[in-house]
This record gives structure tokens, C-alpha cells and sequence, in this order.
């Protein structure tokens, strides 16, 4: 076989391959990987339950650095792929860049918005999920102190954590609420040893819930939650089962519906901005086998209150990206 042969059977292969990917989605995860046991394994499990029930498949990419974020979304769209999901918001600026450039490719950012015809950006309500497992917390908590531990200081969390402080506050106008983040860098989402020390920190000053939205880093926060004989509250996932009765709930943010629902649409994805709240099922918490022993009828019937609450509107969860700050906590 000559040089030239092998290059144009190389070439022949490659097209195959693009055009089999052709009808494909693709789901890019952010960083910390697709199983991180929270966001991007939700979106993960989105992705898994279309094909499931579709038979179809998808592509996918777990990148390593921001610095891969356009070449991962431009290589997606010239092989065909579509719709093209991007779970986080740290996509958005790659995505505003390479949007324009293919006009016929439907694409998906969550946690983000980017305007532009042929993107829809999905935005959760975290305030009002966290706002439930804030008033789950203060009633489940000995001390009446409880933590906080986010991942990347960023309007996103501080949105996380404001909604809890105001659910902690409205079941217990007495409690105190530590909240610390685990860094200022994207390197924050998968740190769990920093994670375990803001945990035993907190515990030092009282706390005897801790509520970690942070990613990966999230996972030390839960396992010495656990060691220490203290609850704690997921994110994102049900991540109750990690720990079977020490994991008081999971405020769930359903990124997977999210990237489900993306993949159902195919093509037909609709641009726009939307939002998915309590009233949608797009946030909530989580009751199953795992904590089912910890959450009291007393607590029950006050989460379902606050619930019935918000989606009516009698209760106002305040959302600190309106305006970057918390009425109930001094960042």
C-alpha cells in the first residue's frame, strides 16, 4: 500500500466516522469529570436515561482545562453532532465565540445564558431548593449552628448559599449559619481534602449539619460529615445514599432532566432562556430509603409548607444574582 493509499484510506475512515455522528448529540461535562457524584454526573445520568430509552447514543467530552473549551465545541459541531450540551457555566464565553460560526447546530448551556439564535440557556432556582434543605437543616440541628461549604466563590454558589441561610433563618430565627468556599478557581470543584478540612473547621465552631454544594469537593465534605457523627446535605444528585443515614437530604437540581430533555428535542431545540424552579421540578429535595429515618413528620409537613409557600409566591426566596447580594448574610 502506498503513502498515498494509506492517507486516503485514513480519510475515507474519518468521513465514516463523522457521518455515523451525524444524527448524534453530544453532552461536554465540565471540569471535575462525569462522575463526580454530583453536576456532571447528573447530566451524565440525563444523557444515560435518553439513550436507554431511545437506543440512540452520544458523544461526550470531559475536558481538563478551560483552555480546551472552543476546540471541544468547534470539533463537536463539524462532525455533525446535535444538539451539543454543555453542562456549566464556565461554557458560556467558548460558546459565544463559535455559536455564529454554525448556525444550523442547536446548542444547550446550563447554569448560563447566552444570546444567541440557535442557543438555549437553562438557569435553575437554586435559592428556592436550598432554601428547603436550609429549613430541613435548622430543625435537624442540636446546636443551632449549621455550615455551608460551596465550591468556587461565584455568584452561582453565594446563590446556593444565600437560599439556605434564608430557609435556616426562617425555621430558626436563632441559628447561626458558618459559610466558607473552597477556593476562587475552577480548581475548587474537585478538592475534597479541602473540603474535609472546612468540615472538621466548621464542626470546631458548632456546626452539626453542613450543607456542601461545591462538586467533587462536596464528596470529603459528606465522608467526614459522616466520621465525625454529623449530618450533612447533598447537592445537585441524590447523593443520599453515599451515606445512609447521616446524609440528612440532597438539594436536587435536576440536570438531568435538563440534558434529557435537550436530547428528546434533537434538533428541534428550542433557543431561548428558561428556567427550571420548584413550581417545574426543576430544584427540590430528596426522600427516599436512604434518610427517610431522619426527616420527622414535624419536618415533613414544614417542607411541604415552605414548598406549597414559594411555588405560590406567599414566600419570597431571595436570588442573589439579582443583585449580588444577600439580605440575611454578609459575604
Amino acid at each position: 500500500m502506498t503513502l498515498m493509499t494509506k492517507f486516503l484510506s485514513a480519510s475515507a475512515a474519518l468521513a465514516l466516522t463523522a457521518g455515523a455522528a451525524m444524527a448524534d448529540p453530544a453532552v461536554l461535562f465540565d471540569l471535575g469529570g462525569k462522575f463526580d457524584k454530583s453536576f456532571n454526573e447528573s447530566a451524565f445520568n440525563g444523557a444515560q436515561r435518553w439513550a436507554e430509552e431511545t437506543g440512540g447514543s452520544f458523544n461526550e467530552v470531559e475536558i481538563q482545562s478551560d483552555a480546551q473549551r472552543e476546540q471541544a465545541i468547534r470539533r463537536f459541531a463539524e462532525a455533525g453532532n446535535n444538539p451539543i450540551v454543555m453542562a456549566g457555566f464556565s461554557w458560556a464565553s467558548a460558546l459565544g465565540e463559535v455559536a455564529a460560526d454554525y448556525p444550523d447546530t442547536k446548542f444547550q448551556i446550563i447554569d448560563m445564558v447566552v444570546d444567541a439564535p440557535n442557543v438555549r440557556s437553562i438557569v435553575f432556582a437554586e435559592e428556592q431548593g436550598s432554601y428547603l434543605v436550609g429549613v430541613a437543616a435548622a430543625m435537624a440541628s442540636e446546636t443551632g449552628t449549621v455550615g455551608f461549604i460551596g465550591g468556587m466563590d461565584i455568584p452561582l454558589i453565594r446563590n446556593f448559599a444565600c437560599g439556605y441561610v434564608q430557609g435556616v433563618l426562617a425555621a430558626n430565627p436563632d441559628a447561626t449559619v458558618i459559610a466558607n468556599m473552597t477556593g476562587t478557581t475552577p480548581a475548587a470543584w474537585n478538592d475534597p481534602v479541602k473540603g474535609s478540612e472546612l468540615t472538621l473547621a466548621q464542626i470546631s465552631q458548632g456546626a452539626d449539619v453542613v450543607y456542601a454544594a461545591a462538586g467533587g469537593t462536596g464528596v470529603g465534605v459528606l465522608q467526614t460529615a459522616a466520621d465525625e457523627g454529623i449530618l450533612s446535605i447533598g447537592v445537585d444528585s441524590n447523593q443520599n445514599y453515599l451515606h445512609p443515614g447521616m446524609v440528612l437530604t440532597s438539594m436536587l437540581k435536576r440536570v438531568d432532566n435538563a440534558v434529557y430533555d435537550a436530547l428528546m428535542a434533537g434538533d428541534a431545540l428550542e433557543a431561548g432562556f428558561n428556567v427550571m424552579d420548584l413550581a417545574n421540578g426543576g430544584v427540590g429535595y430528596a426522600l427516599d430509603e436512604h434518610n427517610e429515618a431522619l426527616i420527622t413528620d414535624e419536618m415533613k409537613a414544614a417542607l411541604d409548607a415552605a414548598s406549597a409557600g414559594i411555588e405560590s409566591g406567599a414566600i419570597m426566596v431571595h436570588n442573589y444574582n439579582t443583585d449580588e447580594a444577600c439580605p440575611v448574610y454578609d459575604f
